[in-house]
């Protein structure tokens, strides 16, 4: 199982990392880690490539899956729990405990505070950015913070390769007009690329977080590394994994 982990300055009990979708027990068309039970996949693959990270990782056994439907629900985990949980961001401030969310093209948010004390991962799609989940993720987890938040952006389609319609951008523009240096238009009527990295930074900036690192993949253009549900559409999930690590927490 190959990972990529954040390039910040992170405590070094913070552990966080994006898998990829090399070396797995998956087939065509979810080849090769596929994380997700929700796309048509053999349920028993997928339990064994769940079973394998939770092992690589010394992962806590009992590891809380988010059921995703691009909402703005932020939910703190205080307890381990291997329930399916209603929520689309996820944070805690218990060493051991990991925050997970899926994507094959949205954006994953990794956060943490620079004392180490919390840690979050957010799904982001264009929806759940519009409908403000990385507001809503900062708002709970800002109280608790010790120091500065760090944010990082896993892998996610890119700018060249995210089109949209006139409804998304004219929704983004409308919330906020400075969203329009994030979208570029394309000369066929009606259609923008997007750039997901931006819109989500644009909201961070205004959130009064500076230290953002990463965003620097394409999964659409990349899919020998990573899954893309809009080139692919039938594919698999990754997994952005972010824990307090209890073996190295002071």
């Amino acid at each position: 199982m190959n990972v990529i982990t954040p390039n910040w300055p992170a405590p070094n009990w913070v552990s966080a990392f994006t898998t990829t979708r090399e070396m797995g027990l998956s087939r065509k068309p979810y080849d090769k880690c596929n994380l997700a039970h929700h796309v048509g996949e053999d349920v028993v693959n997928v339990t064994l490539n769940r079973l394998r990270l939770q092992q690589k990782f010394n992962l806590n056994p009992k590891l809380t899956w988010l059921n995703q439907t691009h909402s703005d629900r932020v939910i703190e985990l205080t307890r381990p729990n291997a329930n399916y949980l209603d929520a689309d961001g996820i944070w805690t401030r218990k060493a051991g405990l990991s925050c997970i969310v899926m994507t094959a093209d949205c954006l994953p948010l990794l956060l943490c505070d620079t004392a180490g004390s919390l840690v979050a991962a957010i799904h982001c799609g264009w929806q759940g950015i519009a409908k403000g989940i990385i507001e809503r993720a900062i708002e709970q987890i800002k109280p608790h913070a010790n120091g500065e938040l760090l944010a990082w952006f896993g892998p996610a389609i890119g700018p060249r390769a995210f089109e949209v319609g006139r409804d998304v951008y004219d929704l983004f523009v409308q919330q906020d007009y400075a969203a329009n240096q994030a979208f570029e238009r394309l000369k066929r009527p009606g259609k923008w690329l997007a750039d997901i990295y931006a819109l989500a930074k644009i909201r961070l900036y205004k959130l009064g977080i500076d230290h953002i690192f990463g965003g620097d993949y394409c999964t659409y253009t990349d899919t020998k590394h990573f899954y893309s549900y809009r080139k692919e559409k039938i594919t698999g999930r990754m997994a952005t994994v972010i824990t307090l690590s209890p073996s190295l927490r002071p």
